[in-house]
């Protein structure tokens, strides 16, 4: 080979790119420099989108939350300032029949709505989980009433349970006489539980279908395969794998009937069927602190013991969620 075409050959090859070790500074930067940025931010970055949401949560929860407790100790009323009064809220409380009432009422909602609200969702989600034609109609309509208006809903009940209602219209042409669903206080109570599981069981629906999805196929094949009939499998397979999902929905409901208030106020009326016999805790809540002359320092005595109650609740489910992962 001559020196001349060794000169060519070398002169056609491309210049080798430099090495990231040598990339001048102004070039990419490496990881390096992108480590070197991050550990130049300002410590009160984080803070900068952190801050709205805590404002937020302080002026709409924190502060009326601080705001009830002080409250509760005071006579304060809607239009005038309070004082001190020390436990005296608390002590009326224990002689209140009224709040009794209430805490009564509270409870019977509690007892008859979450155990409903626990296992029909559970049957509703496995009979809306098989693939079948026109399933999906069958979801849509079940889950309509969780969005409809709680005012809607409550005045379409009325007009169905109402003495000259179309139940009672249908059992007064059967030749029976007509329920006082509206009138009698036990029945008026029953008919509001009837309505706050009317409107949640498509919510819980919803999230028991989503914990089915999770349950493995070859369980139940494999209790199939040992002779395992329907209600055997829903027994030993689907219990045991949405028992979390169960004590979650049951701390939800639990909450959300001892809190009750929408249903109640618009089947009974403000004030609360007859004589007051189905008041809840909250309907106390806003009859007693509410109008010109209400009494807010004593309705939030009440609102406090509604929060220690139901965070009671909670406790007790937790408590018996982490019992039974034991």
């Amino acid at each position: 080979m001559s020196p001349a075409s060794a000169t060519g050959r070398a002169a056609a090859r491309p210049a080798e790119a430099p090495s990231r070790k040598e990339a001048p500074a102004g070039g990419r930067p490496g990881g390096e420099g992108r480590r070197r940025r991050i550990r130049t931010q300002l410590p009160s970055t984080p803070w900068l989108f952190l801050g709205p949401g805590l404002l937020i949560v302080a002026g709409f929860s924190l502060y009326p939350f601080v705001s009830t407790v002080v409250d509760s100790f005071t006579d304060r009323r809607t239009l005038i300032g309070g004082r001190y009064v020390g436990g005296a809220n608390y002590q009326e409380l224990i002689h209140d029949d009224m709040f009794w009432t209430g805490l009564r009422n509270s409870l019977l909602y509690m007892a008859g709505v979450v155990p409903l609200l626990v296992v029909l969702p559970l049957l509703l989600a496995l009979l809306v989980a098989r693939q079948m034609p026109g399933i999906a109609f069958f979801r849509s309509a079940f889950y309509t009433p969780v969005v409809a208006s709680v005012v809607v809903v409550g005045l379409i009940w009325v007009w169905l349970l109402d003495d000259r209602g179309l139940v009672n219209s249908v059992v007064t042409g059967l030749g029976f006489d007509r329920i006082p669903f509206l009138s009698d206080s036990a029945l008026l109570l029953v008919s509001a539980m009837l309505v706050t599981v009317w409107k949640g069981l498509g919510y819980y629906m919803i999230i028991y279908l989503a914990a089915l999805a999770n349950v493995p196929r070859e369980l139940h094949e494999a209790a199939s395969v040992d002779g395992a009939g329907a209600i055997r499998r829903f027994f030993t397979v689907t219990v045991p794998a949405v028992r979390s999902t169960m004590v979650l929905v049951g701390a939800l409901s639990s909450v959300n009937a001892f809190k009750v208030f929408s249903e109640v106020y618009l089947i009974a009326g403000p004030s609360g069927g007859p004589g007051g016999d189905d008041t809840t805790l909250v309907m106390l809540i806003q009859r007693t602190g509410t109008g010109l002359s209400g009494r807010v320092g004593y309705a939030s005595a009440i609102s406090v013991v509604v929060f220690v109650i139901t965070l009671g609740l909670m406790l007790l489910v937790l408590r018996a969620n982490r019992k039974e992962d034991a």
